[in-house]
């Protein structure tokens, strides 16, 4: 993930409410959407990061979706003039804590996921504070590549 979040759940590229199911938006216009540029900084927000992952995961293997997951928000970053605020500790972090998350409740729409899965759509505060001491996510090391969680509870 980017720091490009604002706090909240709301979603305004994925053009659902967290956890509202009847978006007319699939994962592939999802994808092609943020991979083509066509989504403004403004309209991306924390729980559009997870969604896309979601669809990201619905299309691909894990390890190609967190390829090209990765890529194309390094590349949104890149875009906007901003690439170092690409965080690859928080970008994996989350992408597994979905692919887990998605296995454990086998669903296959958006919104059902959200629902049962609120705590992943908290940025300020959210998860990963479970996982990780805050001077570790703010170093250049966690930023440059994965580092394992330093805290559990």
């Amino acid at each position: 993930m980017t720091t490009l979040h604002s706090a909240g759940p709301r979603t305004k590229f994925a053009l659902t409410g967290s956890g509202d199911s009847s978006s007319n938006v699939s994962d592939q216009e999802l994808i092609d959407r943020f991979e083509a540029g066509a989504v403004p900084e403004s309209e991306f927000h924390h729980t559009d990061h997870v969604r896309l992952v979601f669809a990201y995961l619905q299309k691909y293997p894990p390890l190609l979706a967190l390829e090209k997951f990765s890529g194309a928000l390094k590349r949104f970053a890149a875009s906007l003039g901003r690439s170092k605020l690409y965080h690859e500790t928080i970008t994996h972090a989350y992408f597994f804590l979905v692919r887990e998350r998605m296995a454990r409740c086998a669903c296959i729409e958006w919104g059902e996921f959200a629902a049962q899965n609120p705590d992943l759509l908290i940025w300020k505060d959210g998860i990963l504070n479970r996982y990780y001491q805050h001077a570790t996510l703010q170093s250049d090391l966690a930023r440059r590549v994965f580092v394992f969680p330093d805290k559990l509870r």
